[in-house]
């Protein structure tokens, strides 16, 4: 299996540089600020979302040397999805990420919301600079899209009655929008054709959807090592995904489980057993290589080179993580 290190070959010098100025750029002015910081960037991230960034960007000018307004850009989509994780493992109360303890778990609650808070005003700091104000339109529109998908996910907690199209809706807000709107920012950068920008942003859509559903199977497949959570996790906390939507259409009592929020003792281990007992995994799975190939389909304008082929290879990259 192709793994992300190698991926991302094209772009590892500069993932390097990325990892060094992130620490930089939140500045030693507050030192538990600091330490928050440097305790998210050195957790055992893939670093996908910059790494999409820094790819578009080189893929956009071949033969050419990427811009300082492209890494700043890379840094800052790390700086407003970094964000985003502290304030959701606030909300859900999760004590690791990547295997590594959650901010709030080692700092409180207060520290991780402070520093969250911190890394969007930073992040919005450094994206005025970047002066063009169609990127400064298509980052801040993200912001907005993050807070949008918490709050849908916060007021579908356990509604069985939760559609596909909501949850991708969802899906799009809290994991895709990132990757498709710093996408087309690296191609406004680039100065590309309108066509070749949308079709970049597509990608970005597409990538981000399959991404996210492949998580939510892993939920169910993954192990609490490999997850870095414990299995069943979104599940318990009444985030209804894709395998569950899917498996409730074949299972009723798993709808009865689910609406008295796995009160009694066995429910939870028995709606996981059910949702695997369903075709809601494989669905799921159909749904996620669907997206997968439409991204790769929206790559056709690009011009060849090693940085489209590895945007090409994340495709089939994401939904090797199910196997």
């Amino acid at each position: 299996m192709t793994s992300a290190t190698s991926l991302f070959a094209p772009v590892e010098d500069d993932l390097t540089l990325l990892t060094e100025n992130l620490k930089s750029l939140i500045g030693a002015r507050h030192p538990i600020l600091y330490a928050a910081a440097e305790h998210l960037f050195g957790a055992r991230g893939k670093r996908v979302r910059p790494a999409i960034v820094l790819l578009v960007s080189r893929a956009t000018l071949p033969g050419q040397e990427i811009t300082s307004r492209h890494r700043r850009l890379a840094e800052i989509t790390e700086m407003i999805h970094t964000a985003s994780l502290v304030h959701d493992d606030v909300v859900d109360e999760a004590e690791l990420r990547r295997g590594v303890p959650t901010v709030h778990s080692s700092f409180g609650n207060r520290i991780a919301v402070l520093a969250g808070d911190f890394l969007f005003a930073q992040s919005s700091w450094y994206l005025a600079n970047l002066d063009n104000l169609e990127v400064v339109k298509l980052l801040s529109q993200v912001i907005m899209d993050l807070a949008e998908g918490e709050i849908q996910q916060g007021l579908n907690r356990f509604s069985t009655t939760l559609s596909i199209d909501a949850y991708l809706e969802k899906s799009y807000y809290k994991t895709a929008s990132l990757i498709a709107n710093s996408s087309k920012a690296a191609a406004v950068l680039s100065e590309v054709s309108d066509s070749l920008t949308s079709n970049l942003y597509a990608y970005g859509r597409h990538i981000g959807l399959a991404f996210q559903i492949v998580d939510d199977i892993l939920d169910f497949t993954g192990s609490t090592d490999e997850l870095g959570k414990p299995a069943g996790s979104d599940l318990q906390s009444g985030n209804l995904t894709a395998p569950v939507l899917y498996a409730l259409e074949e299972k009723p009592f798993l709808e009865v489980l689910i609406e008295r929020e796995f009160a009694q003792p066995g429910d939870l281990e028995q709606a996981v057993a059910l949702v695997r007992d369903s075709q809601g995994i494989e669905r799921s799975r159909e749904l996620a290589r669907h997206h997968s190939r439409l991204a790769i389909e929206c790559l056709a304008e690009l011009p060849p080179s090693s940085s489209r082929q590895a945007l090409v290879k994340l495709a089939d990259y994401v939904l090797s993580r199910l196997y």
